[in-house]
């Protein structure tokens, strides 16, 4: 499978880019909130994380290999995530992507069924069924930015170091990255994975 892919902007359309890598040109499928980011690249070599799925029927013999394209790792895990809701699918997630991943992010885990009903094909019934299945999953994509350890804290090191390195896959800097950590640290309570250590990180940013 294809994870990841360099090359330089050929074009950029509503939903697709064209890139060119040697003697070949690829077409990749990219959400709005990428388009975005992109639409004024053309000539500039970019890298970009990928995902492959078959789009056709198998029934009639036709599969066409297409590839999906995200500019960090972990939009591309959110976007795996939102394809998996019940009525999504990889079509209606790619359309729906308008917003970037942190701000998607922050209505699920504010359950806000009304703003995740304004994104495009999603509407109130789909928008509950996303918040049921992934509202406990993606605290850490609230953490996107669009980029010591006190010892009274009960929590494993290798949680802290995870932590630490998705937060800086998240866009954080070191400094900002260890300031965050240590913040929700020093409220001396017990962090068994990285999920409820970063879920921490974002609750205290929710706060004024």
């Amino acid at each position: 499978m294809i994870t990841r892919i360099t090359g330089t902007v050929v074009s950029v359309t509503d939903e697709t880019l064209a890139l060119a890598i040697g003697p070949y040109e690829y077409e990749v499928r990219i959400p709005e909130f990428t388009r975005r980011h992109l639409q004024g690249c053309t000539g500039d070599e970019v890298s970009l994380h990928t995902l492959e799925y078959l789009e056709g029927n198998p029934m009639q013999g036709r599969l066409v290999p297409r590839l999906i394209g995200f500019l960090s790792c972990p939009e591309r895990e959110f976007f795996e995530l939102f394809c998996q809701v019940d009525g999504v699918g990889v079509k209606k997630a790619l359309r729906a992507m308008v917003r970037p991943v942190q701000e998607v992010a922050a209505l699920i885990e504010e359950q806000d069924t009304k703003g995740l009903a304004a994104l495009p094909g999603i509407g109130p019934a789909i928008a509950e069924r996303i918040i049921a299945k992934l509202r406990r999953k993606i605290p850490k994509f609230a953490l996107l930015i669009g980029r010591e350890v006190p010892s009274e804290a009960t929590v494993e090191h290798d949680v802290i170091r995870d932590a630490f390195e998705a937060l800086r896959q998240l866009g954080h800097h070191e400094s900002d990255a260890r300031r965050l950590i240590d913040s929700a640290l020093a409220k001396k309570k017990t962090y068994q994975d990285v999920d409820g250590l970063l879920r921490a990180v974002y609750e205290q940013q929710k706060r004024p």
